[in-house]
């Protein structure tokens, strides 16, 4: 979550692993809640701006400084696009005059490597809330709007149909928080949805030249459990499916996309909506919870023997038996293909960008640097989708591995 600052992040982590399971078939109570500090992160539900989203990086000061972005590790070059969706049959939970939007960022393998312009990372507006909610300079602007990804848009996808891999990001984070796990798997060949869920992140531009922010923090802060974000993101998903494979697709594009192989992965709250997503759609063949408490622990059987990949801090949190016991209680409710990963010296943001981001503004870092950081997770989620969705042998998957030794599997 890099749109949390470090302090707001152990709040918002606090909260999360206070939350009471939703299911009956949970093994153990809900650890207590700690105390807490109040989250400074709601804002009016729509600040208006100068200007729309972008699709192409603006125009920067001569000064400022691009955050270099990790290259993506796979054989294709990455087109993109963003879609806009509003599902006109759902009413938005945290704003409820509004009907459900979500912004979406399509990245996908490319059929040729040049042409079109290089995709922004994040808009102008959205900048300065990124710059405040980790804590760094304010007067750098400009380094993230000189910001580019390795994807351009205006390109073609790759000749075939591509297993499609939605991505969900943390509470309180933007979709571009997952853009260095997004590029990776477009490179190996993935259409990779990034989903922004409106009013449930610091700052994210809509089209009108709107920039909605975090109602929805305001609302768990004041009781409102994660059970309804989390359901709410998986009615997200469902809807996202239709529009991306239904028989009137909101992409040109669709037909890149295989809807018989799909996968959902997020961060944080956007890996605990996994489970519900995949309980309440077939479609969605394997998940990824990436050190997110579970809201929503499934009954016996009821992902049908989908694969499932739980991959967390190597700490007191989410080791077995660790503070957050939602992991415990999920972990024999998986009646398939399972792992329990947890990796050393990694923190909760250490599963987004915020490492990069870390490493480019002087922030503290973690004992897992960037270098680290980005490998690990590219490596481990991109093996578990390969296998889970393409059948492919993937060993670094069978073990502990001498490549990737903060890498801890645990078999509780």
């Amino acid at each position: 979550m890099p749109s949390l600052s470090r302090t707001a992040t152990t709040v918002a982590l606090s909260l999360l692993l206070a939350a009471p399971t939703a299911a009956t078939t949970a093994a153990h109570a809900a650890p207590a809640a700690p105390p807490t500090a109040p989250i400074a992160l709601a804002a009016p539900p729509a600040v208006p701006v100068a200007r729309a989203a972008p699709t192409a990086a603006p125009s920067a000061p001569a000064s400022a400084s691009a955050i270099q972005l990790p290259h993506p590790t796979g054989p294709f070059t990455l087109g993109s696009e963003t879609l806009h969706l509003v599902d006109h049959a759902r009413r938005d939970p945290w704003v409820p005059d509004r009907d459900r939007e979500l912004m979406v960022t399509l990245t996908y393998p490319a059929a040729r490597p040049r042409g079109g312009r290089p995709a922004a990372y994040a808009t102008a507006a959205e900048a300065p809330a990124l710059l405040r909610a980790i804590g760094a300079d304010p007067a750098r602007t400009g380094d993230v709007e000189a910001t580019t990804t390795h994807a351009r848009t205006g390109v073609r996808p790759a000749r075939g149909a591509h297993p499609l891999i939605v991505l969900s990001p943390g509470f309180g984070a933007p979709r571009y928080s997952l853009t260095t796990l997004a590029e990776d798997l477009a490179s190996r060949g993935y259409v990779v949805a990034s989903v922004d869920h409106a009013y449930e992140s610091v700052a994210t531009s809509f089209p009108g030249g709107r920039l909605l922010t975090c109602v929805a923090c305001t609302a768990m802060q004041n009781g409102t459990p994660g059970s309804t974000v989390t359901r709410t993101r998986a009615a997200d998903v469902s809807f996202l499916l239709d529009r991306l494979t239904g028989v009137r697709p909101a992409w040109r594009y669709s037909g890149a996309i295989d809807g018989r192989r799909i996968g959902m992965a997020g961060h944080s709250i956007g890996g605990a909506s996994a489970i519900p997503a995949m309980e309440g759609d077939r479609r969605i063949g394997a998940g990824v919870n990436m050190d997110g408490a579970f809201w929503d622990v499934p009954a016996p059987g009821g992902l049908g023997g989908r694969p499932f990949l739980m991959l967390g801090t190597d700490d007191a949190t989410h080791r077995p038996g660790g503070d957050d016991r939602t992991w415990d209680a999920t972990w024999p409710a998986l009646g398939g293909w399972k792992r329990w990963l947890t990796v050393a010296g990694a923190e909760h943001l250490t599963f987004s960008d915020e490492p990069v981001l870390a490493a480019h503004f002087g922030l503290p870092r973690t004992s897992l640097p960037a270098g680290r950081a980005v490998p690990v997770v590219r490596t481990y989620v991109g093996a578990f989708f390969d296998r889970a969705l393409l059948g492919r042998a993937r060993p670094v998957l069978d073990g502990p591995s001498a490549a990737n030794p903060e890498v801890v599997f645990n078999n509780p």
